[in-house]
């Protein structure tokens, strides 16, 4: 028989089958199957040590172009320079090894999901033992409070119901039963006649034969997946690689072509190696991996202050890609407590808040909700039945408190809720009579009904009025609401029985609801306008999430939501070619979630899948970013996930994204700052080889204008404030590179521009006939322009208009720069020659053009060319 087809079959066959009886296993019996089927706890592939994860970081070919430049330091002498880029270099290699091993911890959280200690039936006898020596086979005994630690055949139930939330997403306890279910294909949420291993009980008490345990269990094929599901790489790790080989090859064919001209001039090869060399240095970007990890991690901060905790540091920038978020529905997009919606009384659809407790139906509505009914409020402890909270949060809604209302009509009876009838009943005495109170789901109680109370009094009830009910009953189902129904009649025995429940008085019906968050309405809305497409996926049923859904404006058309088991019929690329008209996913599996997310990243899209528990361990994973829920969530969710939300809100993800787009702007401006400056390097040295002039600049000089004066204004450009206006624009292509055509353009640009201004400089120096002072002002002259192009590098737009004074880490960054330009010039350090007053003033004047010719051509043409 097929393990998973255990609920299509008659108890004494699936015994027959595992060869158990209800006295359980022998211990012989036991020993011979942990031979065959292994111990029930979760395998998982042999991690990578420490030190492969180390060495693994210095695969990124920006870290080897790194490498390559603090080697070509020590050839040219430049030890410090050197040991400084290796410093860089390692600390970064030491922050990525642990942010690697922290993620491989997801399986040791599903790991201590298992129920330490199970109760089984060996022998006859009660045994209590480690949940890891369940045998396939085994009498699972199952009481209130228990955790589930194998998966199991139910063959005996009394009102047992179990939370398997961590498993299916849906948030309310699941009935459990003993009947075959004959469908060929059933949810994982609708086997009522199973348990699972990572469940919990939370009412009444039961008996199952294990049927699987182990890997093979429902959370051991969720570990599976979550061992093989693949992280993707973020857009800026992508764009970083890409960018780093092309400028690789850029630098090697320039070196090449300046070394063949410097021999063909006639000059010594080791001189015109070492000047290739010296050109190499000063186009590597060395500061750049240090600074975009500083920048991430400031962004990380900040993210951190508005309750969106960000796990691994690259993934932030990827909120800014961000095209696709498909997201939990319970506690997510809703407030993970039922709350009562509507009611039904007195033949008129009411509001949850617009009762008339002087109204005597209304009054006695309320009363019977809360007598009928085992969960209390204590000191803001909520405790009990989803469904009963909800009523008494309905009585507290109108200041009417469920124990004073108890003490007052005193409880002389109880006949509990159990799924097969669907009934509950309580007897309690209202003045001098003993009165029954009856609640359960309506299409039951229907049958029950004689006689219904409403403003006239108490009469007969018609088939009109019963019709009435069942219109009322379906319309709050339509719209995912949660009914029950309320009736009542006097008894004159305390001892009452299940043939008691008839010949009752209707009184009206509760609709209720897990309600959406106030603010996630405008969340989607947010969405939508920054192109993003909102997806809801849930392990909850179809009216419930399509009601949800419609209400917060992700559904537009009830086409656009279809269940889990019309994927199963579905090939991949049937299901890529949906996917787009597709907006809810209800009584979904974890291989379901994998799939929808695969298929919209299989589109070019970059996917934040949100989640809370063990099931959706995989697709957190495999999401472009996976978002876990901080307060909700399990420890699986929480490792697997890039973000984790301590807030559990979806509005917070929507804030996240607009920090993740302003951070990756900031980044390319920084960028930008860098490779513009490095490019006015390159042209003033290949100006000088054109030329047959001395080398305008000593390698250390380069070294100090990349490691130290760019570093900071480089970090500064990255810390500017948060731009709103980029939520307006549509999500970037996760394809397009960082060295896209503008880009490009305006770092070629704006490079001229600082090599123009340099190379008058050196040739004012070269007037002089000494060749140190030439080095000496081209060098100050290009580390000044560089630092005050870092005001350019804020944004496209002027600063005028940005605001001069909005980000005053650029303007601490220029002066620290200026400070320590200043002093090397001063003391003479670095081999620079003193420079007179006059030469200093030529190199301050000319250093500050360009910042003056952008800024006028952003002031006044820039709007004019678009």
């Amino acid at each position: 028989m097929n393990v998973s087809e255990y609920y299509r079959e008659p108890i004494q066959k699936v015994m027959n089958e595992l060869e158990v009886t209800q006295q359980g296993l022998t211990d012989y019996e036991v020993r011979s199957r942990h031979k065959k089927y292994g111990y029930n706890e979760l395998r998982e592939s042999k991690p990578k040590s420490a030190m492969i994860i180390f060495l693994e970081q210095f695969k990124d070919f920006l870290v080897i172009i790194l490498m390559v430049a603090a080697l070509i330091s020590v050839f040219l002498g430049e030890v410090e320079s050197s040991i400084v880029i290796w410093v860089v270099i390692i600390l970064n290699a030491i922050l990525g090894t642990v942010q690697q091993i922290k993620a491989e911890k997801s399986l040791d959280s599903l790991k201590e999901m298992a129920a330490p200690i199970a109760r089984v039936l060996r022998d006859g006898q009660v045994a209590e033992i480690p949940s890891k020596e369940v045998v396939v086979g085994d009498i699972l005994l199952l009481d209130a409070g228990d955790f589930i630690s194998a998966d199991g055949r139910i063959f005996e139930s009394h009102s047992l119901q179990i939370n398997e939330s961590s498993l299916t997403g849906e948030s309310l306890p699941i009935q459990k039963m003993v009947n075959v279910i004959h469908d060929q294909e059933v949810a994982l949420g609708d086997k009522t006649n199973m348990v699972f291993s990572g469940s919990f009980v939370t009412n009444g008490r039961g008996k199952a034969i294990v049927t699987s345990i182990g890997m093979e269990t429902e959370i051991g094929k969720i570990a599976n997946l979550l061992d093989n599901a693949k992280e993707k790489k973020t857009p800026l790790q992508v764009s970083l690689e890409d960018f780093g080989k092309r400028l690789a090859i850029g630098i090697i064919v320039i070196c090449l072509i300046i070394f063949a001209l410097d021999i063909l001039r006639g000059r010594e090869l080791v001189d015109s190696f070492m000047f290739a060399v010296s050109l190499a240095v000063a186009a590597i970007p060395e500061a750049l991996s240090s600074i975009v990890t500083i920048v991430l991690a400031f962004g990380t901060q900040k993210m951190a202050k508005e309750n969106a905790i960000v796990r691994k540091l690259h993934a932030v920038e990827s909120l800014g890609s961000i095209s696709v978020i498909c997201s939990d529905k319970t506690g997510t997009l809703t407030q993970n407590k039922m709350n009562v919606q509507k009611l039904y009384v007195s033949e008129k659809v009411v509001q949850h808040d617009q009762l008339h407790l002087d109204n005597k139906v209304h009054h006695k509505l309320m009363h019977l909700a809360l007598l009928c009914n085992n969960s209390v409020t204590f000191e803001e402890k909520e405790i009990g039945d989803p469904t009963e909270i909800a009523l008494v949060r309905m009585g507290n809604q109108y200041n009417i408190d469920e124990l004073n209302i108890r003490e007052m009509y005193k409880r002389f009876g109880e006949v509990p809720f159990d799924s097969t009838r669907k009934l509950m009943s309580t007897v309690n005495r209202v003045g001098d009579r003993y009165i029954m109170i009856t609640k359960g789901a309506v299409d039951v109680l229907l049958s029950r009904l004689v006689k219904i109370e409403n403003a006239q009094g108490v009469s007969n009830i018609s088939k009109q009025q019963i019709e009435a009910i069942k219109q009322a009953n379906n319309k709050f189902s339509n719209e995912g609401l949660r009914v029950l129904a309320f009736a009542y009649k006097e008894v004159k025995s305390l001892g009452i029985s299940l043939r008691d429940e008839m010949d009752l008085t209707f009184v009206g019906l509760v609709a209720m609801m897990d309600p959406p968050r106030v603010e996630s309405r405008q969340a989607v809305a947010d969405c939508i306008k920054a192109g993003i497409k909102p997806v809801m996926i849930t392990g909850d049923h179809k009216i419930t999430a399509a009601a949800i859904a419609k209400q917060i404006g992700i559904l537009k058309d009830p086409s656009e939501a279809i269940e889990g088991k019309e994927i199963e019929h579905l090939s991949d690329k049937e299901l890529r070619d949906k996917v787009q008209n597709i907006s809810v996913y209800a009584r979904v599996s974890p291989e379901h979630k994998i799939r929808i997310v695969k298929a919209w990243q299989d589109k070019g899209n970059v996917v934040a899948m949100t989640g809370d528990g063990v099931n959706d361990g995989p697709a957190l994973k495999q999401a472009d970013i996976g978002v876990a829920m901080g307060i909700m969530g399990t420890e699986v969710a929480k490792d697997a996930s890039s973000m984790v939300l301590t807030d559990d809100n979806f509005s917070t993800i929507v804030k996240a994204i607009s920090n993740g787009r302003s951070l990756y702007a900031n980044i390319k401006n920084a960028i930008k700052f860098l490779l513009s400056g490095n490019t006015g390097a390159i042209l003033v040295v290949l100006y000088a080889t054109l030329f047959a002039l001395p080398a305008p600049f000593a390698p250390v000089h380069l070294l100090f204008i990349n490691l130290l004066t760019d570093s900071l204004p480089a970090i500064a450009i990255g810390l500017e404030p948060h731009n709103k206006k980029l939520m307006d624009e549509k999500p970037r292509n996760i394809d397009e590179s960082l060295l896209n055509k503008k880009f490009v353009s305006q770092v070629g640009m704006e490079g001229l521009i600082i090599a123009a201004v340099t190379i008058i400089a050196f040739q004012i120096g070269l007037a002089t006939g000494d060749s140190m002072v030439a080095t000496t002002m081209a060098f100050a002259t290009l580390c000044l322009s560089r630092l005050f192009h870092g005001f350019n590098c804020r944004s496209d737009e002027s600063i005028f208009k940005i605001g001069l004074f909005s980000n005053l880490t650029v303007w601490i960054a220029f002066l620290i720069g200026f400070v320590l330009l200043n002093i090397v010039l001063i003391v003479g350090l670095f081999d620079v020659a003193i420079l007179s007053r006059s030469q200093l003033l030529m190199v301050y004047g000319l250093a500050i053009v360009p910042l003056i010719i952008i800024q006028v051509d952003r002031l006044f043409f820039v709007r004019n060319r678009d």
